[in-house]
């Protein structure tokens, strides 16, 4: 099988490149600056915003898997938020204009979304029937819209491309919990064993997340299943409030106190790491319930075990 990765050179893609080049795949990452070699996949330039020769992989390929955007871990400058913006309108444009012109379009589409598209909100869970979409709801700060904003523009350039040979799929993806450097368990272990994790702001809001052997596990579950398109969100079953979720990552790591901290502490951490407190102070309450209606099972739906298990080898390093 072909794979084509737009974008495949950030956390998820080298977390996705890496199975499927070690299974056998054909992997072709789409990147827009030199990158070291990995064994089993190809890098191929592109400017993420006009077709060039890089359309030729995807045409004839089997799937295309487009990661393509700047990350959300960054201050909500304007200048960041533009790029944001462009890096994922512009891809998936590109993208979509890349399989309309196919003469062998590839057989499905899976478009990277983020289930930061749901409401802020504690009463109940969002899945992608009931859920409820997010921006202007009571107690989030304005500039929290944008983002939501932006998922919404993200799956709407998916849904108009005119692809009816391809099956297209939106990913709503929570938080991936991955030893790969760069991502958010990283980042939250760090913390963790600085004796700074405790609750943030009373950690009563939701925050949702999967394991990356699910992430993957769900992605091949999602290319078989061709009666499955449209949004799918990535979460495991059981998203927790922030202060369990950081609890069981304490018991886990072997640390008995985590610092709790308020919202302008919280402010304060985040301008320190050159983050947003959206990503720590949002409650994304997210579940999976066209996966599970499916019949997807997940071999890690609870935090506290997919914490121990992630805990068992080393964090892995860039080669």
């Amino acid at each position: 099988m072909k794979v084509v990765l737009p974008g495949g050179t950030g956390h998820l893609g080298r977390v996705l490149s890496r199975r499927l080049a070690a299974r056998g795949d054909e992997v072709v990452v789409l990147t827009r600056r030199d990158v070291p070699p990995e064994p089993g996949v190809r890098h191929v330039r592109w400017d993420g915003r006009a077709a060039g020769p890089w359309t030729a992989e995807i045409d004839g390929g089997d799937v295309v898997l487009n990661l393509a955007g700047r990350s959300v871990n960054c201050r909500y400058t304007r200048a960041n938020l533009r790029e944001m913006w462009n890096s994922r309108i512009d891809s998936a444009r590109v993208v979509g204009g890349a399989i309309e012109r196919a003469a062998r379009p590839p057989r499905v589409w899976l478009q990277m979304s983020t289930a930061t598209i749901y409401a802020h909100r504690f009463d109940a869970p969002n899945d992608e029937a009931t859920g409820v979409l997010g921006g202007g709801e009571p107690g989030a700060p304005a500039y929290w819209a944008y983002s939501v904003d932006l998922a919404r523009a993200w799956e709407r350039e998916q849904e108009v491309a005119d692809t009816p040979h391809t099956r297209k799929v939106a990913l709503r993806t929570a938080m991936v919990m991955s030893p790969e450097p760069g991502g958010a368990f990283a980042m939250l272990l760090r913390l963790t064993r600085l004796g700074l994790g405790g609750p943030v702001a009373g950690g009563a809001q939701y925050l949702s997340w999967i394991h990356e052997d699910d992430l993957v596990r769900a992605i091949d579950f999602l290319i078989a299943r061709e009666d499955l398109s449209g949004p799918v969100n990535l979460a495991a079953p059981e998203p927790l409030p922030y202060r369990d979720f950081l609890r069981s990552l304490r018991e886990a790591a072997g640390v008995r106190f985590g610092l709790p901290a308020t919202r302008w502490m919280a402010e304060i951490g985040a301008f320190v790491l050159r983050s947003d407190t959206e990503l720590l102070l949002k409650s994304r309450r997210v579940v999976p319930g066209r996966l599970r209606d499916a019949g997807f099972g997940f071999d890690h739906p609870e935090w506290a075990g997919a914490a121990e298990d992630l805990l068992r080898g080393p964090l892995r390093t860039v080669g």
